[in-house]
């Protein structure tokens, strides 16, 4: 039924589309299915009583401060708690290149906000995160594909797709979203060079990297970018713009992100930011320090790690017992999730369909792929269900795929 208000948005609205991903969550809440869909963090190890005694804390000796209004650049204790953090993997800035954000998401929009023009091409991996594509699709952003495989963006084909002049680049180095490869040493460098070369910024984004449970930590792009882009001042000044998250490394509830980024990036990010929401919640940041600071934070993400470690242990396994020739999957070094792609042919939009009424879900892996492709492919989320439940809606999984192949 058509309506006035059909008739009453801005055009950019045209180019909105529901995430496939929040849409599927709606779906897959009835309590007897088993959802591989989701990127959500392990509940059963969030800190809690730390939260809660955390609380307390800020409420009892700093409450007027913590409900009032904040910078916003964000709560400075914060801040350069970050910077400390971010040290010990190289990451050598000062509180001044750290914006807070209300979640990542935040984050992506505000990048579009302050750098895409409609028709500006953005390069991205093939595929890449579903949730950039819905944050910069409101802008008018059009999309370069580079391929990728199980080292990550295929740097060979990056420089040709350079020629064609996008904003920047778009690019998740470690086990990334939705395939859970890495991007390798060797292609980092690659990266940041042909970048440099041809002077289109990076945009990193890295919310999963300290969830690395097996191998060994590849330096960020941003480091390896900034050894050629820093002033005399210690100020980072380069070409890579940097975003990492709370939401994995302690709870997605307080929707706490950061960006990293020169101070004339900053500053503009600040701008759109006022014009958004003014600053993100005082009282929450204030509450992350609180839990985050004194070494909590590292023995914290180590429980993660072992947590995810096992799951991941759980999904490869019961995948090798119940997936039917011609099936392949990656084998993730850290994060969430694993990608699995079935024999051509086989659209998973439409297997997600009979999914459903087995009492499982995944994630079509169309949906990643700004330009088409990806229809025989899948996104599988190991990092929130219990072994036994992995197990079970693995097997489910597999007899489906088995009567399809």
């Amino acid at each position: 039924m058509q309506t006035p208000w059909q008739y009453r948005f801005a055009q950019r609205t045209q180019r909105m589309k529901s995430s496939t991903i929040r849409e599927l969550l709606k779906l897959t809440q009835q309590p007897d299915i088993i959802s591989f869909s989701g990127g959500y963090p392990a509940p059963e190890v969030f800190p809690v009583k730390e939260f809660k005694d955390a609380c307390n804390r800020v409420l009892e000796n700093h409450g007027p401060i913590a409900l009032q209004y904040g910078a916003t650049e964000g709560y400075t204790p914060l801040r350069e708690m970050i910077a400390r953090h971010a040290a010990q993997f190289d990451i050598q800035i000062s509180s001044e290149n750290i914006l807070i954000t209300s979640g990542s998401q935040q984050a992506l929009d505000l990048l579009g906000k302050i750098f895409i023009n409609p028709g500006d091409k953005i390069l991205v991996e093939a595929p890449t995160y579903l949730g950039a594509l819905q944050a910069w699709n409101a802008y008018g952003a059009e999309y370069i594909t580079v391929p990728s495989d199980e080292n990550g963006m295929d740097t060979e084909a990056l420089e040709n797709a350079l020629r064609y002049g996008p904003k920047f680049i778009y690019v998740l180095p470690n086990f990334q979203n939705p395939t859970g490869t890495t991007l390798s040493l060797e292609r980092r460098k690659q990266l940041v060079e042909l970048a440099d070369r041809y002077g289109v910024p990076i945009v990193e984004d890295d919310p999963y990297g300290q969830l690395r449970f097996e191998g060994e930590h590849l330096p960020a792009v941003e480091v390896i970018d900034s050894l050629m882009h820093c002033n005399n001042h210690g100020y980072y000044s380069g070409n890579v713009i940097y975003l990492s998250t709370f939401s994995k490394i302690l709870a997605p509830g307080v929707r706490l992100a950061w960006v990293i980024a020169p101070p004339e990036v900053i500053q503009k990010l600040v701008q759109a930011k006022q014009g958004a929401d003014l600053h993100t919640s005082t009282f929450n940041q204030m509450v992350a320090y609180e839990v985050g600071h004194g070494g909590f934070l590292n023995r914290y993400i180590q429980v993660i790690q072992s947590t995810y470690k096992e799951r991941r242990d759980v999904m490869v396994e019961c995948l090798a017992e119940h997936m039917p020739k011609g099936v392949s999957w990656t084998r993730p070094q850290g994060g969430l999730f694993l990608w699995l792609t079935l024999p051509e042919g086989i659209n998973t939009t439409e297997l997600l369909k009979e999914a459903i009424k087995e009492k499982v879900a995944f994630v079509p892996g169309e949906s990643f792929f700004p330009n088409g492709g990806g229809e025989n492919t899948m996104r599988l989320n190991f990092s929130f269900s219990h072994p036994d439940k992995i197990n079970e809606g693995i097997a489910r999984l597999g007899r489906l795929i088995q009567k399809v192949v």
